[in-house]
């Protein structure tokens, strides 16, 4: 039972539900930008390149065939235009999140200019020495 109270505590923490919800929407972002590169950014590339299309770019090793079995060998291929695509879409995701931290930085920045730009509460003992200053005024 203790173990279960343990795991509760834990599970319930803010910090892993805030990673939790940050694993979620980091998936679907990455879903989003995948998009992005796939449906908007590479077609306009691969047309500047002559219509190729960058997944199926590859340098062949050894072609597919057919062995004297009636097996099917499948080819061997070094696919760079499929790597291509996904260091683009890491360096979209990259500078995305950096310009989202960036943000957060700055509101973070500006909200601590505005706690020191305040003037510091009065400490106990001039609280104290006002109200006796006060007291002995009214006398």
């Amino acid at each position: 039972m203790k173990i279960l109270s343990e795991f509760k505590e834990f599970a319930v923490k803010g910090n892993v539900v805030d990673m939790a919800v940050g694993v979620i929407i980091g998936g679907a972002f990455g879903k989003i930008v995948s998009s992005l590169v796939d449906d908007i950014i590479m077609p306009p590339i691969g047309m500047l390149l002559g219509g190729a299309d960058f997944k199926s770019l590859k340098i062949v090793l050894k072609e597919a065939f057919v062995d004297g079995a009636g097996v099917e060998q499948v080819a061997v291929a070094i696919n760079y235009g499929n790597f291509i695509q996904i260091v683009l879409d890491f360096l979209i995701i990259a500078f995305s999140i950096f310009l989202v931290v960036r943000g957060i930085n700055r509101l973070k920045r500006k909200q601590k200019e505005e706690i020191a730009s305040e003037p510091p509460a009065p400490s106990k003992e001039e609280v104290l020495l006002t109200e006796i200053r006060d007291i002995l005024k009214n006398k």
